[in-house]
């Protein structure tokens, strides 16, 4: 069985793991990242279809994904605020 400051340290390292796996989630490199891909193969797709005006339009589902991502934080809180209360 490991020794008590083993096991602290583990856990340190695990929530230091925790910590930047929940930094990566809310970064806006992640956000744009994932848009830019969107917006490719949406580019990518209508371009394959013939859409005439694919550049634009790609831009749609791109920009609906960071608006969801801009209001997903106020919702999720809300949500949290409502969750706990329920609970107790």
């Amino acid at each position: 069985m490991e020794n008590p400051e083993s096991q602290i340290a583990a856990i340190v390292e695990r929530n230091k793991r925790v910590e930047a796996d929940k930094a990566w989630e809310v970064s806006w490199i992640r956000r744009i990242t994932i848009a830019v891909l969107t917006y490719a193969v949406a580019v990518l797709f209508l371009w394959l279809i013939g859409n005439e005006g694919f550049w634009l339009n790609a831009a749609v589902p791109a920009l609906g994904y960071l608006l969801s991502t801009l209001s997903l934080p106020w919702v999720k809180r809300r949500w949290i605020r409502r969750y706990w209360t329920s609970k107790q």
